[in-house]
């Protein structure tokens, strides 16, 4: 038990005669009056380690030993935090200095120091100082065009009667007050050319507000009147190696000779560059000509402009069926010399089951052209920082499962583009050709008891719109904090092609014909709702929302099959395989050898605890509720459905899993292992719908996914 003891000891690498810092604490004396802990304690000098799992690694190693094992140890552990006594007094005088800044002048800040056997805990008590509030304001700026455009702002100024006096404050409203003046043509104006002078030594706290012709850094012999600025040359260049259109480069910039000098309109300018996403670097620059001219010199660094991108995805479960999706793509962003992405890229779904000849296969190649521009429109239509791109992309699938083959050929024409923390894809125009080959003769037979299946392995025609909205609170490929997204997607098709109905051609069964195929006519829309909390640096919870439907009419009395909604696999209900869950509590399909579950409404609820672990790993414990279900009903009932009252309750349809995770986070890619064990499986009956711990080894009780990046 001793040598347990020592080795989980947070203090048995300390050298002889040195404490751990085990804590930071601070306490107010009396009334905070509105501060918290939060405001002050990232001002203390010396932190401790927040991460008991990594220094808990890190005191296994032996001190005295300089091996492989002890130095790994060492260096994916975090050492302990040797306490320093000489940083105290500075601590608090950070602290007060910082207290000042915010308002509280004259506080009081002192610490005490506790120690137990070789730990530190370190008490800092603040005494906050008096707060003055601004009992009214006097404003001083330059005469004429300048103090005319002062007055149009007035409204904007933070700093207001009855506001509490601060450093902070007065600072936030000085670089607020540049930045309006500079976009407004002042060039050399900047929040040093405020001066703020409070006098709290009368009956009334009085602050006088005022912008000087010279700067704090400068002296009032260097005053000089308050000038507009005007652009004067405008020059592009860019590397040789990125051979690039200058008209395109023209038309994208939007500074031009003689036009005011604004530095919002020089940020914008950045970013449409940066759009491209072709340049690795993009610098806009502005200096002065003469007293009232700035030129304006922008550079475009190298790029790498071809490339190839490889993705892989595989699951297994108990069943015995292991899947594998490879992907590989092949772009040139440059292709035409204007910022056109090409991408070439091929796909593939293959699948087995061990021990039988049950086996799927799906391959896919696809292209896609994108311009940086709205075709149709020209570049000064859109003077924001984000350039919309046009997108022309085709792709054919081709199927082959035990049951049926069949191609599956898509295009489309559309716009995609961002706004701040807004993505949006818009498609006017998108069709998908299905073609059925080789249909198994028992699988045709039951295609007659289930219509919807049935119209879906016809040869037709899917044409109209639809697109998508995305919206996140970080944009980054791997969040390192919380975040918040939303993704909204719609399609409707067949509304046009039916207005030619009257003069279509029909087939023997009345169904009108294009091209001598049906067509379908349907709505679809899909929602998803994600949310991650930060507790603390090395722990989050996400929250995820997901929720669609889609329905046939007109000529359609239901949604193609392959756009129905399905559930299992990497990113959703990891206790099933792929397609293996639903529609409501329906058994699998026994004409599909390989899951193919789907339905036209969908919903699921997941929670996932996400805990850094040590070096780059994360650990993450996660539950899930969801399933798809079908208007239509059980396929052998006529029950309404997806809210039925006699089979079974709704709410018993529903599927429930838990797992574990582990992440690799290399920041540029997270690699991710999951293992989701069924709670409750909804197409069983009785008590056997609860899997019990027991079960989840067994055939069917659990599933292994391998993924790339972070599920929702």
């Amino acid at each position: 038990m001793s040598i347990l003891c020592a080795s989980c000891s947070n203090t048995r690498v300390l050298p002889e005669g040195k404490y751990r810092l085990a804590s930071n604490k601070v306490a107010f004396n009396g009334d905070p009056n509105g501060l918290t802990s939060s405001d002050v304690t990232s001002y203390i000098k010396q932190q401790t380690s927040n991460s008991f799992v990594l220094g808990w690694i890190y005191n296994w190693s032996d001190p005295q030993k300089d091996d492989w094992l002890n130095n790994s140890l060492r260096k994916v552990g975090v050492a302990p935090v040797v306490f320093n006594g000489g940083l105290l007094g500075s601590s608090c005088e950070n602290i007060s200095r910082h207290l000042d800044y915010l308002g509280y002048y004259n506080s009081d800040v002192t610490a005490k120091v506790d120690t137990v056997k070789k730990n530190v805990r370190v008490t800092y008590t603040i005494t906050p100082g008096a707060r003055s509030r601004i009992d009214s304001i006097v404003f001083k700026v330059p005469e004429g065009e300048f103090a005319e455009e002062f007055a149009q702002d007035m409204e904007n100024i933070s700093v207001r009667e009855g506001d509490w006096l601060s450093e902070k404050v007065l600072e936030k409203e000085s670089e607020r007050g540049a930045a309006y003046f500079r976009n407004k043509g002042y060039y050399d104006l900047s929040k040093f050319n405020y001066f703020f002078e409070a006098d709290t030594l009368g009956p009334r706290n009085i602050l006088t507000y005022e912008i000087r012709e010279y700067s704090r850094k400068e002296a009032e012999t260097n005053a000089a009147p308050m000038v507009k600025y005007h652009i004067g040359n405008v020059q592009i260049s860019h590397s040789t190696i990125v051979p690039f259109r200058e008209k395109v480069l023209r038309d994208i910039n939007i500074i031009k000779p003689g036009d005011l000098y604004s530095e919002k309109v020089a940020g914008i300018n950045y970013q449409r560059f940066s759009s491209l996403r072709l340049f690795n670097s993009v610098a806009v620059e502005m200096t002065p000509a003469d007293s009232a001219t700035v030129d304006c010199h922008i550079t475009l660094g190298q790029s790498k402009l071809k490339g190839a991108r490889v993705n892989l995805e595989a699951s297994v479960n108990a069943n015995g069926f292991f899947g594998v999706s490879p992907a590989i793509s092949f772009y040139n962003k440059n292709i035409f010399r204007g910022g056109e992405w090409l991408s070439v890229g091929f796909t593939g779904n293959f699948q087995r089951q061990f021990k039988t000849e049950t086996k799927a296969n799906e391959i896919g190649v696809s292209a896609s052209l994108s311009f940086p521009r709205f075709l149709g429109l020209p570049y000064s239509v859109f003077k924001g920082p984000n350039i919309p791109r046009t997108i022309i992309q085709a792709n054919l699938n081709f199927q082959d499962r035990p049951e049926f083959r069949r191609f599956i050929g898509n295009a489309s024409y559309g716009y995609t583009g961002n706004n701040d923390k807004l993505y949006y894809e818009l498609y006017p125009f998108r069709t998908t050709v299905v073609k059925a080959g080789y249909i198994r003769g028992d699988f045709y037979s039951t295609l007659f008891s289930n219509l919807a299946l049935m119209e879906s392995f016809y040869d037709h025609i899917d044409a109209g719109t639809g697109g998508q909205l995305y919206w996140s609170s970080d944009s980054s490929v791997i969040p390192k904090g919380g975040y918040t997204s939303i993704r909204f997607g719609f399609d409707i098709a067949g509304n046009i092609i039916s207005l030619f109905n009257p003069i279509l051609p029909e087939n023997e069964f009345g169904d009108k014909l294009v091209f001598g195929m049906n067509y379908a006519q349907y709505a679809r829309a899909e929602l998803n709702f994600t949310h991650c909390f930060m507790f603390s640096p090395s722990t989050k919870l996400a929250v995820n929302f997901s929720g669609g439907i889609g329905h046939g009419y007109g000529v359609s009395e239901y949604m193609p099959y392959e756009k129905q909604f399905y559930v299992g696999g990497a990113n959703s209900m990891r206790g099933w395989q792929v397609r293996s869950l639903g529609p409501g509590a329906e058994r699998p399909f026994g004409f599909f050898q390989i899951p193919s579950q789907a339905g036209e409404t969908k919903l699921e609820f997941d929670l996932e605890l996400r805990q850094k672990l040590f070096w780059k790993f994360e650990g993450a414990l996660f539950a899930e509720a969801g399933n798809v279900w079908d208007f239509y009903g059980p396929w052998e009932s006529d029950e309404d459905y997806p809210f039925p009252i006699e089979y079974p309750t709704w709410i018993e349809t529903f599927g429930l899993d838990w797992g574990v995770g582990l992440r690799l986070n290399l920041n540029f890619i997270l690699l991710r292992l999951d293992w989701g064990l069924k709670i409750f499986e909804p197409s069983l009956s009785g008590d056997a719908r609860w899997i019990l711990p027991h079960e989840w080894l067994r055939t069917g009780g659990s599933s292994l996914h391998f993924g790339v990046g972070y599920p929702f």
